[in-house]
């Protein structure tokens, strides 16, 4: 037996006034339809009544959606002038953007900008925004997940679930709005429902001192290449490793930024407010960025401290092609001549910066130290890091130590019996 036909009354809220729709499901198909204005008589008691009509009609199968252009009547008239004022989602969603500009991040914006323009507007850029359901939500995300195959053969790969998963977070954000003006009653791109579940990823974890040496030391053989026309490359991987900033904030530090004398830097320029920060400079970047200000030519407050090879700041982008992966693959090269366990695969800029919390851990930091260099707002990452690094050996721990401080770092220790502060090597557990 075919599930009983349900629908529900929607009140709207228009330019010329507030009035009734419709919203149902009839011949396979959902539909919405404006009845009319309070002005004109109607009112929610009349509307509930025209909706058990219309469910009526399509149960006995007899139910035709009207056609706007015949409907000449009052009903149709009312409709008509309802509908124009609905805003396509095209519409709204453009009027939101324009909106954002000057309240939100450059990159924010170009977010925003390429969920709507390759994902969102070509699915739903025609629909009212009363017709934008919870089905339809659904059905957009079928659509991604069905795509693999057509990406496929275009040389693409298959979106992932946290991609699908983002341009839905941009949908629920345009039809927020549209909540609070009236377009419609309830979010239907809300909640974890909606969303895909994204698939446990493996971890990625560079806390080996001898994998560090490898990629600094491959990072240097770059630089040295005849023909280079840029240096700075090993620098640059130190920083990411030993700094942990994230590659468009590293591509974007001027010499301002660091302070080699009172050994710190500076993070301004960050994607959030908990990213604005200051890095003490461990002692081994702390040479790595010297002898880096030793051999450029410009050296300049706002000098780029990593420049490309026209003499601008380098690009996240640049940063993953021109030194990261070419650094990684060098390294490899070096380690499987030297018969020493491969690097983990599947290492990126971003992993480089989780390595930096493997290092101020070992190095003895606590968690609420790492988030704050980090520039991390929840500690659920740290956390884990933590407990991985945990079930490294002491000697791979120490190794660590020795590597970003050159020696057995000396901490103070206080002494159990008297309270006195006296130098000792850190403990190692």
């Amino acid at each position: 037996m075919a599930p009983a036909p349900k629908g529900e009354v929607l009140e709207r809220k228009w330019k010329s006034g507030r009035g009734y729709a419709l919203r149902f499901h009839a011949n396979g198909r959902r539909h919405y339809l404006t009845l009319g204005m309070r002005a004109d008589g109607w009112t929610r008691r009349r509307a509930e009544d025209e909706l058990q009509n219309v469910l009526a009609d399509v149960r006995r199968g007899i139910w035709i959606a009207p056609d706007r252009r015949r409907d000449t009547g009052e009903a149709g008239e009312a409709q008509a002038a309802a509908q124009a004022h609905e805003p396509t989602f095209h519409e709204f969603a453009s009027w939101w953007l324009a909106g954002r500009h000057g309240e939100i991040s450059p990159r924010s914006v170009e977010h925003y900008e390429w969920a709507l323009t390759y994902h969102l507007l070509p699915y739903f850029a025609h629909h009212r925004l009363p017709e934008i359901d919870i089905e339809a939500v659904d059905a957009y995300r079928r659509h991604k997940v069905n795509g693999a195959d057509a990406r496929r053969a275009n040389g693409q790969r298959p979106l992932a679930a946290v991609t699908i998963n983002k341009t839905i977070d941009v949908l629920q954000a345009i039809l927020a709005l549209a909540v609070e003006y009236g377009h419609i009653a309830s979010n239907p791109a809300a909640g974890k429902r909606r969303r895909l579940k994204p698939l446990a990823r493996r971890p990625v974890h560079l806390d080996s001192a001898q994998h560090i040496h490898a990629l600094l030391e491959a990072a240097g053989h770059l630089d040295a290449r005849p023909g280079a026309q840029t240096s700075g490359r090993r620098a640059l991987i130190a920083t990411l490793v030993l700094a942990g900033p994230r590659a468009s904030e590293a591509a974007s530090l001027l010499w301002r930024d660091v302070d080699l004398a009172n050994g710190r830097l500076y993070i301004g320029r960050s994607k959030t407010a908990a990213g604005l920060r200051e890095i003490p400079l461990l002692p081994l970047l702390r040479d790595e960025l010297g002898a880096h200000k030793a051999r450029c030519s410009s050296t300049g407050p706002d000098d780029p401290v990593f420049p490309s090879a026209s003499g601008r700041a380098r690009d996240k982008d640049n940063v993953r092609n021109r030194v990261v992966q070419p650094a990684v693959r060098r390294a490899g090269d070096l380690l499987a001549q030297r018969h020493a366990e491969p690097l983990p695969q599947g290492l990126t800029p971003h992993k480089l910066r989780h390595t930096f919390a493997s290092v101020l851990v070992a190095c003895g930091e606590d968690p609420a130290s790492v988030m704050s260099q980090l520039g991390h707002a929840d500690p659920k990452f740290t956390l884990r890091v933590y407990a991985h690094l945990m079930r490294r050996g002491p000697a791979e721990r120490q190794q660590l130590r020795e590597l970003v401080y050159g020696a057995p770092r000396i901490e103070p220790e206080r002494d159990r019996r008297d309270g006195s502060i006296s130098g000792r090597p850190a403990r190692l557990t």
